[in-house]
């Protein structure tokens, strides 16, 4: 790892002298050391002898191209951030770039800005990714085998119940939002129970049409209406001596609810169209994100069968009210992910992390899982880092540090205008609500007050003041949290002590 008191090392690979000498300019003035080659074999050699800090590599040169150049250079250095440049932006060009492990590419004519911003983000990237390394959530395998996973209160007051209930042949209705996993806690219930061994079947009440249901559940005989060519066996009877889960039952009509009932009473069915009755042995667990009680006052769902599956009630918590749990399972999650060869990503750095903690996930469990897959698809190295999230929850989170959390000796390295930061700043939790042009304009109506005329001046002195504080006093992060050179830091803090 390169020395993060010495400036950052930029590797320009073209074979365009002029290109090269226009970067190095740029990078030079900005406190940037700069290193060039004029061919992708003297990049690599570049790279072997003297890791650089970023690699900016064209794609068309003479002799190796840039993406053979490229997939040599990720080998060589795995971690290393490789931004290609190209006077072709074409689709292609975009997703062969991303194929092969860039970290961005940038089209030409460039300017200065922009190079300096894709040199920002590569720097921060690596600066996550080493400080992600140490992330290791402490879970128990034995919880990864049952596939649930969480410390919270009431999830410890799940798998209780699950504990109390699972050896007897009680019936059991598990309330809670859609994405929670309900049928997880099911299928735990039925591995602990006496019947783990017999048929167990899902079946989603949702998703089968009302006119088909009972058939579904009850079978039919040959002839019973019209497309019943063959006699069929339903669910219920496939699950004899076994468990069925009923999920979504709150979507199940009323007449098939009858039906329900009757088997639950009598241990006894009859296929559509027969007159024969068949004894079954079946233990039912259901399931339902919606409101029964309200369903039973509606009259939309019978009282009688309320009461005969409401005998043993788990309500498993929406995501939001154990946000304690998401770290444990978003390992979990990439060890299963790893596992089924879809993704190889076992690291999350702590601001991504704590982006998918302070999240509301509305799809609770499902929905993580989601983020995390896309997430583990698109990132570039071993780490998932916030630009890999959902742009959607980037933009529905505010990024952490992005509001007033600082730490109590930041106070002390503010003190002199810490009445203005402090007016200025708002609460973590109105900072995360409050919109960006709120926030400037609290702090536009705050500085024009205090310090008219010199509100980027002051603005400047008290990032760069809690930038430091932040960091412990570190100058080389506190750079990076800024988006400057640690020189460039350093000037700044020396014109401060000489002004004050």
């Amino acid at each position: 790892m390169s020395d993060p008191e010495k400036p950052a090392t930029i590797l320009v690979i073209d074979d365009d002298s002029e290109i090269r000498y226009s970067l190095k300019r740029v990078l030079n003035t900005r406190g940037f050391e700069t290193l060039e080659a004029g061919s992708g074999e003297d990049g690599i050699k570049a790279v072997k002898e003297r890791t650089p800090s970023v690699v900016f590599l064209d794609i068309r040169m003479g002799g190796m191209g840039g993406l053979e150049t490229l997939q040599h250079l990720r080998a060589a250095a795995p971690q290393l951030p490789i931004i290609l440049m190209t006077a072709y932006g074409t689709a292609q060009t975009a997703i062969e770039a991303m194929k092969y492990g860039a970290f961005d590419y940038l089209m030409k004519p460039f300017d200065s800005a922009k190079v300096l911003a894709l040199i920002e983000g590569a720097l921060k990237a690596v600066e996550d990714r080493r400080r992600a390394g140490g992330y290791r959530p402490s879970v128990n395998t034995e919880d990864y085998k049952e596939g649930l996973v969480g410390n919270a209160p009431a999830m410890q007051e799940v798998f209780k119940t699950i504990g109390q209930v699972a050896a007897s042949d009680a019936t059991v209705l598990i309330s809670g939002e859609s994405g929670t996993g309900k049928e997880l806690i099911a299928r735990c219930i039925v591995q602990h129970s006496l019947r783990a061994r017999g048929p167990f079947v899902a079946v989603n009440c949702a998703a089968i049409p009302d006119n088909l249901i009972e058939s579904e559940l009850f079978g039919h005989e040959k002839g019973s209406f019209t497309g019943a060519t063959a006699q069929r066996i339903g669910k219920f009877e496939l699950c004899d001596r076994g468990t069925i889960f009923l999920d979504e039952i709150g979507d199940m009509v009323l007449p098939t609810q009858t039906k329900i009932l009757r088997m639950l009473q009598e241990g006894e069915l009859q296929r559509v169209g027969g007159t024969e009755t068949i004894k079954v042995d079946v233990r039912i667990i259901a399931a339902t994100n919606k409101d029964l009680e309200a369903m039973v006052k509606a009259k939309t769902f019978r009282e009688d069968l309320y009461y005969r599956l409401n005998v043993v009630r788990v309500r498993v918590p929406p995501l939001r009210e154990r946000a304690e749990d998401i770290p444990a399972i978003v390992d979990y999650i990439l060890q299963k992910l790893e596992k089924a060869k879809k993704a190889r990503v076992r690291i999350v750095s702590p601001e991504a992390m704590e982006m998918l903690v302070r999240h509301r996930w509305p799809g609770n469990v499902r929905e993580l899982e989601n983020v995390i897959y896309r997430s583990a698809v698109v990132t570039q190295g071993d780490a998932i880092l916030i630009k890999d999230l959902p742009e959607e929850l980037r933009q529905t989170v505010a990024a952490p540090g992005s509001s007033a959390e600082t730490a109590p000796e930041a106070e002390a390295v503010t003190a002199a205008p810490g009445a203005a930061a402090e007016a200025a700043t708002p609460s973590p939790q109105a900072a995360a609500e409050a919109s960006p042009q709120t926030l400037l304009d609290r702090v536009f109506e705050h500085f024009g007050e205090h310090h008219p005329g010199r509100l980027l001046e002051e603005l400047e002195r008290e990032m760069v003041r809690r930038a430091i504080a932040r960091t412990g006093g570190n100058q080389a992060q506190a750079a990076l949290l800024l988006g400057m050179t640690r020189n460039t830091l350093k000037k700044r803090l020396d014109a401060e002590k000489q002004q004050s």
